[in-house]
């Protein structure tokens, strides 16, 4: 089945000079472009391509990816704007993506860098993007537990922290408090649900909460200690900066698994570092 605004294996069919045409099914041949081949074309070889409508709404093929298919987010500047809306680099040659005036949040300017969600719109058939991203989002029961790692994006920046888009599906909320390291508008990590309030609103932390983060970071604070031959030049007067650029944790966490270690006997803590105790 072939799935407009996406990857699709498709077989070579017939190879001329200026190309080679793919088996499109239901759409019939679409050709690929002789600059697109990498390698001599076989009959019969398959190619992963993007299929995408030009503007005079014929089925075109490309090797390039673009920032983000449909069904997916992306980071892409905006590179003109017109009566019909704001156009933006979906990076794929001579093809931008429409983002039309009712699919837009604020108006936007020229070389303004925003996050797009990728569509098929119904109505028209037509690939756009959108920045409403309410429509998309928060359609399914959440079905998370505390502590429960996820995938996030960075999507919104606000007077209590950041909004992150989870696992692709909901809305959560990174406070100012549990921000660690630096964020920003696109950005794609790992976190973990903090909470789900009564009334549905998730709260995310970016490290494990209670008993849980601390064993996880034990165990890598001594795995990191063998590796190492025994030390570390990190103690409970590091910068918060040091301890986050080696273990992506608040020196605050640091400071109490270090503490445990220490009490447990597995480490001394000198002025030079922490020490594996053999």
């Amino acid at each position: 089945m072939i799935k407009i605004g996406q990857l699709n294996a498709l077989t070579i069919t017939q190879i001329t000079d200026f190309g080679v045409f793919l088996d499109a099914f239901d759409y019939g041949s679409v050709l690929l472009p002789k600059k697109q081949l990498s390698d001599e074309p076989e009959v019969g070889q398959s190619i992963n391509v993007f299929l995408y409508f030009d503007s005079d709404n014929a089925l075109c093929a490309t090797r390039e990816k673009p920032i983000a298919q449909v069904g997916e987010w992306g980071l892409m500047e905006i590179t003109s704007i017109n009566s019909t809306g704001a156009f933006v680099n979906w990076g794929i040659e001579k093809k931008d993506l429409l983002i039309p005036y009712s699919e837009q949040r604020a108006r936007f300017n020229e070389g303004q860098t925003i996050l797009v969600y990728v569509y098929t719109d119904n109505a028209s058939g037509r690939i756009v993007g959108t920045t409403k991203f309410n429509k998309w989002l928060d359609k399914t029961p959440q079905h998370y537990k505390s502590n429960q790692q996820v995938e996030l994006l960075i999507a919104e920046r606000s007077d209590l922290g950041y909004k992150a888009i989870i696992n692709g599906e909901h809305w959560g909320m990174i406070f100012s408090s549990d921000v660690i390291g630096k964020l920003f508008i696109g950005k794609r990590l790992k976190g973990y649900i903090k909470q789900v309030r009564e009334d549905g609103k998730i709260d995310l932390s970016l490290q494990k909460i209670g008993v849980a983060k601390m064993d996880d970071l034990s165990e890598k604070i001594l795995d990191l200690l063998d590796k190492k031959d025994g030390f570390l030049p990190l103690n409970d007067k590091s910068t918060p900066d040091a301890i986050f650029k080696v273990f992506r944790t608040s020196k605050g966490t640091f400071k109490k698994t270090i503490g445990g270690l220490y009490k447990a006997g597995h480490i001394t803590i000198e002025a030079d570092g922490i020490h594996r105790v053999k």
